[in-house]
């Protein structure tokens, strides 16, 4: 452990904060973390937050409002400000709004990959992992689901309900880069890896999947497989946490290029940074964050 983050973890007790991430920041931060996880362990873990102060939340936007929104006696931090999802700016509320007057019979399901105030529109929230089970614990036959159009995808084919994309075209930069070729390289230069390929994949790279698994289902699955060898088709930061975590076992990125520099824009600095000026705070109205905790607790309270 560096110096720098010698002082973060002062800083951290000193502050009577925590550090929360997820599984796609660099191997620095990660080391730093309290809690490292997938967008569903981060929620669940922002809903257990107890005896702290304050949370420095490294990740993107809508992680740190989600935690706002249950947590709204805490001072929630980001790092870098300018750390946004361009999946979550793609259904703005208005869109949501405009979809549910086009289909007044349908349920709304959001990914969590979304805005607080898109939340607010939405009659439960969903995560890669539980998007299945959200979308069954709902009585309606006709769904609306954004805003990743894969997941949505995904889901349609595992219920016996008619799925609605919304918008269209709602896409992960990131897993719009793996290509069905890159399965083929990589399949070839490792011929016994099992492929896991996260949801917001598009669907010939899922066809082309041994496991279609959240990040938290892959940590999971990595640890209780008896393969020896994974290629990954997720961000590249997924590689360094099962790396760490699982030193006898090979673990391959599908794609070294898969970077979300979107996450990435924090750094140890600006950490730091946050803990001493206790920036950016991230806060959300309150009218929006009591009507988006409803539908978070909806997901929240769904069985694991």
């Amino acid at each position: 452990m560096n110096q720098l983050q010698k002082e973060i973890l002062k800083l951290k007790k000193q502050k009577n904060a925590i550090i929360l991430a997820h599984n796609y920041q660099t191997a620095e931060i990660q080391e730093v973390a309290d809690f490292l996880g997938d967008s569903l362990e981060l929620c669940l873990k922002a809903s257990q937050i107890e005896d702290v102060d304050m949370v420095v939340f490294c990740g993107v936007d809508f992680m740190a409002e989600t935690a706002y929104i249950l947590n709204p006696d805490k001072k929630i931090l980001l790092p870098d400000i300018s750390a946004e999802c361009p999946m979550a700016h793609m259904l703005p509320a208005k869109e949501v709004r405009e979809y549910k007057r086009r289909y007044p019979d349908a349920a709304v399901v959001l990914y969590v990959n979304t805005l607080a105030e898109a939340k607010a529109e939405a009659d439960i929230l969903c995560t890669s992992a539980n998007a299945v089970e959200a979308v069954e614990s709902l009585s309606e036959k006709r769904i609306l689901f954004g805003p990743d159009m894969n997941l949505a995808s995904y889901v349609a084919q595992q219920v016996d309900k008619e799925i609605i994309p919304i918008p269209e075209g709602g896409h992960c930069y990131v897993h719009k880069m793996f290509q069905p070729t890159d399965i083929m390289v990589m399949k070839e230069k490792y011929p016994g890896a099992e492929l896991l390929i996260h949801p917001e994949c598009d669907q010939e790279l899922q066809e082309m999947a041994d496991q279609i698994l959240s990040t938290g289902g892959m940590v999971h699955y990595v640890a209780s497989s008896p393969s020896d060898t994974f290629l990954i088709g997720t961000e590249m930061d997924m590689v360094t946490r099962l790396s760490r975590e699982y030193p006898d076992k090979t673990i391959v990125p599908l794609l070294s290029e898969a970077i979300c520099t979107n996450m990435k824009l924090h750094t140890l600095e600006k950490v730091k940074n946050s803990l001493i000026t206790e920036k950016y705070q991230v806060v959300v109205d309150p009218e929006v964050a009591n009507r988006a905790r409803s539908a978070v607790e909806r997901m929240l309270a769904l069985p694991p």
